[in-house]
């Protein structure tokens, strides 16, 4: 089982993530951001490639997509709140934007 942050964790870990477009998901503990691009194939595309670093953690995303918008909750269900993974899928997703 996953843990959920501690709050040293997430003092350090959430504002860089809130500065960058992430925001709290009212009533839940988790972050949620809009991504937009230029055009579908760029947003599926960007889905797919986070598709794989999803698997590859086994830690799965609540996403949508319509046209060139994807829109992510991250949380982790196992702890039914914000863990390291979370941070660490955020930190990719952004970075592969």
């Amino acid at each position: 089982m996953t843990n959920a942050l501690t709050r040293a964790e997430r003092d350090a870990d959430l504002p860089p993530l809130l500065e960058n477009g992430w925001a709290m998901v009212e009533g839940r503990d988790a972050i949620r951001k809009s991504f937009k691009f230029s055009n579908f194939i760029e947003a599926f595309g960007w889905m797919t490639r986070m598709a794989l670093w999803a698997e590859k953690l086994n830690h799965h995303p609540e996403w949508s997509n319509v046209y060139n918008r994807v829109e992510v909750i991250l949380i982790t269900h196992d702890c039914d709140g914000l863990s390291a993974l979370d941070v660490k899928l955020a930190k990719k997703m952004d970075a592969a934007a």
